[in-house]
């Protein structure tokens, strides 16, 4: 479904795309999608001379779940020094959390195509664990304890 927009970044940026046919939720469970990711990516930085391609110039993309991948990919490979850094990573509506699904943002566009609230708690109930059984505590927030909701508030939070 995206081969029509790698094709244009490839071509408009000059630049070699590999995009990864990860293995998808419900049927695979996370981190099913994550390790073909960081795999694929692995396997691309290993072989940088097979491809024609500088390693200084490797970035990451992905748009929704994708960017949450790219994401993760991107930490991953940050903290290994036997790669080089990646340039960028480049994050297309990802997403990124699964914490609160209160927060502004989630409030202002609760009723916006394509992805609205209710459809982004399924979809990560989905990527997590296929169990969308408890939809309605995602939704008021009460699956995360009080500990890790304050922990966590510095970075997840309205303000």
């Amino acid at each position: 479904s995206h081969e029509n927009i790698c094709r244009y970044i490839a071509k408009e940026s000059e630049s070699v795309v590999v995009s990864v046919g990860y293995r998808l939720a419900p049927e695979h469970k996370y981190p099913a999608a994550y390790e073909d990711c960081l795999n694929a990516t692995i396997h691309f930085m290993r072989n940088t001379e097979h491809y024609g391609v500088d390693p200084a110039r490797i970035s990451v993309c992905g748009d929704s779940a994708g960017g949450n991948l790219a994401a993760a990919v991107s930490q991953t490979l940050a903290g290994r020094s036997d790669f080089p850094k990646l340039r960028a990573q480049i994050l297309i509506y990802p997403g990124l959390q699964a914490l609160d699904f209160n927060l502004p943002s989630y409030q202002q566009n609760r009723g916006v195509p394509l992805l609205f609230r209710e459809r982004a708690a399924f979809f990560a109930l989905q990527y997590l664990n296929g169990d969308a059984s408890h939809m309605q505590e995602v939704l008021e927030g009460s699956h995360i304890p009080p500990d890790i909701r304050l922990k966590y508030r510095k970075w997840v939070s309205a303000d």
